[in-house]
């Protein structure tokens, strides 16, 4: 029987890349993200099992995409958290209705959306990938309420990998540095004073290669959640995996 998967954020870069990389791993796919018109292109582009337009900011909206999916479909052997925002500036200038985007995108979304699929990974034996950030473990200039949120997630993902230990459902958190994705275009195009090239470049510059940095390609990090996905990494469960270039090794 194909295995099944739900991806959120399947409409953007990373979400993308996952629903591809499941597809060629013969997964049955089950996708939702806020975006409709690019949860439809996906459709054109790849045999989807089920599709949902939703916005996760609320539980009852993450509830129903699961039962949506596994009533669609009839089971459910993988979740990954995919989606999520960026908003940046200092805390003394950060809004109300930003902190709250951030914060229910990145945390309470993935948060809720774990709890109403654990019922059907139990049942599976199944598994779950957040994907959280190098943010997630250490400060990001500018950012504090994005580090809050996927600091946050970090740890949750922890917690919930021992909870869910005793019942075989395996829980893992990938921690990728800036993915080459239209969400870092947005950033650079929002927040680069009029200049993105010069705000990848001071992105560029933290990363450890020097002259050869680059950004990390949204197929290099579906592949590692892939396989975190496969009875492979059976023995894989509470860790937190960076895939960022050793952005988050050390000074």
């Amino acid at each position: 029987m194909q295995p099944v998967v739900l991806i959120t954020g399947a409409a953007g870069g990373l979400g993308r890349a996952l629903a591809r990389r499941f597809h060629q791993g013969n997964w049955r796919l089950a996708v939702t993200d806020l975006d409709a018109v690019g949860l439809a292109q996906l459709g054109h582009e790849l045999p989807l099992a089920g599709s949902t337009a939703a916005d996760l900011r609320s539980a009852a909206s993450c509830r129903e995409v699961v039962e949506r999916c596994v009533g669609r479909i009839g089971r459910l052997d993988a979740l990954v958290n995919a989606a999520g925002v960026w908003r940046e500036g200092p805390v003394e200038e950060f809004s109300e209705e930003d902190f709250d985007l951030v914060m229910a995108a990145n945390l309470k979304a993935p948060f809720f959306m774990c709890s109403a699929a654990i019922p059907h990974l139990k049942a599976s034996r199944g598994c779950i990938v957040n994907v959280s950030s190098d943010a997630g473990h250490q400060g990001n200039r500018n950012a504090a309420a994005y580090c809050a949120s996927k600091g946050g997630l970090t740890l949750f993902g922890k917690t919930l990998a021992l909870d869910l230990a005793p019942y075989g459902v395996r829980v893992n958190t990938v921690s990728p540095g800036d993915i080459a994705t239209p969400m870092l275009q947005f950033q650079a195009e929002r927040y680069g004073n009029g200049d993105p090239q010069a705000y990848f470049a001071e992105l560029l510059a933290k990363y450890p290669q020097g002259e050869a940095a680059r950004f990390i390609q949204p197929e290099e990090v579906a592949e590692l959640v892939y396989f975190l996905c496969q009875p492979q990494a059976a023995a894989i469960t509470g860790a937190d995996l960076a895939i960022d270039l050793g952005l988050s090794a050390g000074k």
